[in-house]
């Protein structure tokens, strides 16, 4: 669980077979540690509790170490509650509530479902932190105990997507359809890295589409960075993008100028 800061993304995957079945308000589900309240970029400021092993893999992911479901720590949604009461009282003064990210929370969308609902009951601000990739695994009634939905679009050309992603963008694009039409509140996120998705006909393509989209409250550029290379280095895994640079003040203005242009606050 967490609050809104990161940018991940993801699939569905399951517990160990060593773990037994129970009813899935108490079956322990894999997650990384949290990350207590510190500063946040969205309502749902309050604890944070990465889920585990991304689906789709960036090319510019910061976390390797989310991509094992082995790596992660069982907890009962019980245990999670626990946690997240610890931080109440400052969730509640600051007007802050719970984020769920991942890696991919909708690759455990029972568990992250069942959580929703009982930061809900609790009175707290929920919002979910997606690649949208697996939104068909989004029930309903999950979307419901949603307040807010950070939806990370990685690029609006197919193939670009494709190649940075390793998925595809359809799914993506129809969550955010339903989400609009289902009237859930979005923040898109939009990862700009110079040479892949800096193209300006793509950039203008994604804004045109969100343009569309009723529901979005407002586009967030964030700037690629390589915080996570010494997370490659310690796992002894290549950074695919180490050599590639970061973008520059202006670029991120450019490209925020591009939503801006189509009536879409950019930030």
């Amino acid at each position: 669980m967490l609050w809104t800061r990161r940018t991940r993304s993801s699939t569905a995957g399951r517990a160990p077979s060593s773990v037994p079945t129970y009813p899935s308000y108490e079956r322990p589900q894999q997650g990384g540690p949290f990350d207590p309240p510190c500063g946040s970029d969205g309502q749902g400021q309050g604890p944070d509790r990465p889920s585990r092993r991304p689906e789709q893999r960036c090319l510019y992911c910061a976390n390797p170490d989310t991509w094992h479901m082995r790596d992660g720590q069982e907890m009962s949604v019980d245990a999670v509650m626990t946690e997240i009461g610890k931080f109440r009282d400052f969730v509640t003064t600051a007007g802050g509530g719970v984020t769920l990210t991942g890696g991919e929370p909708l690759l455990q969308s029972a568990f992250t479902g069942d959580i929703l609902r009982r930061c809900k009951e609790a009175g707290l601000h929920t919002a979910l932190d997606t690649s949208g990739f697996l939104g068909t695994r989004a029930s309903d009634q999950l979307l419901a105990d949603t307040d807010l939905v950070l939806l990370d679009i990685k690029s609006f050309d197919v193939t670009t997507y494709r190649n940075l992603t390793g998925g595809e963008l359809a799914p993506t694009l129809t969550f955010a359809t339903r989400l609009d039409r289902l009237g859930i509140p979005m923040w898109i996120r939009y990862v700009l890295v110079p040479g892949w998705t800096d193209d300006p006909e793509a950039v203008d393509g994604l804004a045109g589409f969100v343009a569309g989209l009723g529901t979005v409250d407002r586009v967030d550029i964030l700037p690629f960075h390589k915080l996570g290379a010494a997370k490659y280095e310690a796992l002894g895994i290549p950074f695919p993008l180490l050599a590639d640079p970061v973008p520059d003040p202006g670029l991120i203005e450019s490209v925020r100028e591009r939503f801006r242009g189509r009536g879409v606050p950019a930030y």
